[in-house]
C-alpha cells in the first residue's frame, strides 16, 4: 500500500509513524531502530549531561541507521541553556527537530535559515496556530490520553486532532492513545498525517535505558492506571499510577507548591524507577494506551505489526 503522506515527504521517511522524545530513555539504540523500520527515531537532548554527550549520542546513531532521525528539545523542564545544543544539531545537519514543553520561538527562528525541518508538540488550536505562524513544518497535536506533559485544558485526541486540522494548513500529527494500527487509521480519519507514539515505544527492545521493572508495569497494567500530577502547578503529566505517584497527589492536596514537589517530581526521581527499577522511590510518564500494550517487541516487529493492521482496517474501508 501506498503510505506516503506529507509528512512521509517531509521528513523522508517510509512511514508517518514518530517515536516521542522520552526523557532520559529516546537515545541511539532506540532513535535508529524507529528509523531503520521505516518511522522516524529522535534523540533527546534535553536529558543528556552536555552539548558533547549530544553531539556523541547523534554521531553514535549515525553508525547505527543512514536513514533520517531527529533531536527533541523538552525547553521547558530543564534549566540548561539549550541554544548550544541547537546549533550542535544543525551544525551536524540532523534531519529534523521537534520542540515540546515551552516557547518554541527561538529554536525555530535559529532553524529558519537552515533545511531542518521543525515540528512543534501542542495541545491545543491556539497553540498550533503559533506555531505555524512562528514557521513550524508541522504540529504533532497531543491529546489528554498521552503520556508524560499534557495541556491544561483535558481534551482527547479524537475532539482535538480535527480541531488543529480545520485551523491550521501544515501537516499534522496525532499523539496520544495510539499504540497499533487501528490508531493509526483512526487518525488518518481525523485529518492527521501521521501519528506520533511514545509510551508503546519505551516497551521495546531497543528501549535499552528503560528498566525492565517499569517496561513489567507498563504491559502488564490497564487503561485506568494512570493519573495526572501536577496539576497544582499547572503542568498536568500523566503517569503510571504507584503508591509513589499517590503520594505526589497527596501533597498536591496538602500544599500545592512547587517548593514541596520538586524533591518528588524531579529528574532524579524520574530516572530511579526508570533507569534503576525503583517504583517505589520515583515515577515514570506512561500514558493511557498502556491498556493495549501487552508485549515488548522489537521495533521492527512492531511496526511490521501495525502496517498489517493498518492494513486490515484500509481493506475494510474499500469494501
Amino acid at each position: 500500500m501506498n503510505w506516503e503522506t506529507r509528512v512521509t515527504e517531509l521528513l523522508q521517511i517510509k512511514y508517518p509513524i514518530i517515536q516521542g522524545g522520552l526523557a532520559y530513555l529516546a537515545y541511539a539504540d532506540l532513535a535508529s531502530a524507529v528509523s531503520n523500520a521505516g518511522g522516524l527515531g529522535q534523540i533527546t537532548a534535553m536529558s543528556l549531561p552536555s552539548d558533547d554527550a549530544l553531539l556523541q549520542e547523534i554521531k553514535r546513531a549515525r553508525t547505527l541507521t543512514n536513514k533520517p532521525f531527529g533531536v527533541n528539545f523538552a525547553i521547558g523542564m530543564h534549566g540548561i541553556d539549550y541554544k548550544e545544543r541547537v546549533k550542535i544539531v544543525i551544525d551536524e545537519q540532523v534531519s529534523v527537530v521537534t520542540i515540546t514543553g515551552g516557547d518554541p520561538t527561538t529554536i525555530l527562528q535559529m532553524l529558519q535559515p537552515t533545511n531542518v525541518k521543525s515540528m512543534v508538540l501542542v495541545s491545543s488550536r491556539r497553540q498550533a496556530q503559533k506555531a505555524e505562524q512562528l514557521g513550524a513544518s508541522a504540529v504533532i497535536v497531543v491529546g489528554h490520553e498521552g503520556g508524560g506533559h499534557l495541556g491544561r485544558d483535558d481534551v482527547g485526541t479524537m475532539v482535538l486532532v480535527p480541531q488543529v486540522v480545520d485551523a491550521v494548513k501544515i501537516p499534522v500529527i496525532a499523539s496520544g492513545g495510539i499504540g497499533d494500527g487501528r490508531g493509526w487509521m483512526a487518525a488518518y480519519a481525523l485529518g492527521a498525517e501521521g501519528i506520533e507514539m511514545g509510551t508503546r515505544f519505551i516497551a521495546t527492545q531497543e528501549c535499552v535505558d528503560a528498566s525492565a521493572s517499569y517496561k513489567e508495569a507498563i504491559i502488564k497494567s490497564s487503561e485506568v492506571d494512570t493519573s495526572v500530577i501536577k496539576r497544582s502547578i499547572h503542568s498536568p503529566a500523566r503517569v503510571l499510577r504507584s503508591d509513589y505517584t499517590d503520594n505526589i497527589l497527596a501533597i498536591e492536596k496538602a500544599s500545592p507548591t512547587y517548593e514541596d514537589l520538586k524533591n518528588y517530581i524531579s529528574g532524579e526521581a524520574n530516572k530511579r524507577w526508570i533507569h534503576e527499577g525503583k517504583a517505589e522511590a520515583g515515577f515514570g510518564w506512561a500514558g493511557q494506551v498502556i491498556g493495549m500494550i501487552n508485549d515488548i517487541p522489537t521495533v521492527a516487529d512492531l511496526v511490521e505489526r501495525m502496517v498489517k493492521e493498518a492494513e486490515q482496517v484500509r481493506g475494510k474501508w474499500r469494501a
